[in-house]
């Protein structure tokens, strides 16, 4: 997944990580909303966890990353759980997700802009984009330095007014910060036509 920093370094860090990693919100708070069976694709997937968790929800799923060392990562605890998984190193931005091929695209701490109308057209009728990344407003220092990798007031929302947005969450600075989701979006939206 192209991120700031050179590849090796997200290697280096995929490398070093325990574990599959954490995961997303975006998923777990809205797991209930997933289709029965399907296609799902978690794009930019890194270590895998959401990828292992749409695949113990009955999903079929394609995980796809641009690190070797975090798709050979997932390599091995998919032969550990025998879930269906297909992992596969591939540049998202290079090589998007063709047409109509998806009933779910789950997209976590990951931002490339150019992908919305491919996302949008890679999902089947009545596909669901579950999306979570970070914003430019934060309270923690988590998530890249490079502002440009991170999302603008609304701007999730504004980049998928294609879609009927079910779920939104967006907290920015207001409140308690030491409460709800932070430093981040999240999204979920259906494709109807």
């Amino acid at each position: 997944m192209p991120r700031s920093g050179s590849g090796k370094n997200w290697d280096d860090r995929h490398a070093k990580a325990k574990g599959p990693g954490s995961p997303a919100r975006v998923l777990t708070e809205n797991i209930h909303l997933l289709p029965s069976s399907g296609k799902a694709l978690d794009l930019a997937c890194g270590r895998g966890v959401n990828a292992l968790l749409l695949a113990e929800a009955g999903l079929q799923v394609d995980a796809w990353d641009n690190s070797p060392v975090a798709i050979q990562r997932l390599s091995e605890a998919v032969q550990e759980s025998g879930l269906q998984i297909h992992c596969e190193v591939r540049d998202v931005v290079l090589n998007p997700p063709p047409a109509n091929s998806y009933d779910v695209i789950l997209v976590a701490h990951f931002l490339e802009r150019s992908l919305t109308q491919p996302i949008i057209h890679a999902l089947r009728e009545n596909g669901l984009l579950l999306y979570q990344t970070f914003t430019q407003s934060a309270v923690t220092d988590t998530g890249p330095s490079d502002q440009t990798r991170r999302l603008g007031d609304n701007e999730l929302l504004d980049m998928f007014t294609a879609l009927k947005i079910r779920v939104y969450r967006e907290e920015l600075l207001l409140g308690d910060h030491s409460q709800g989701l932070r430093d981040m979006a999240m999204l979920v939206a259906h494709k109807v036509s």
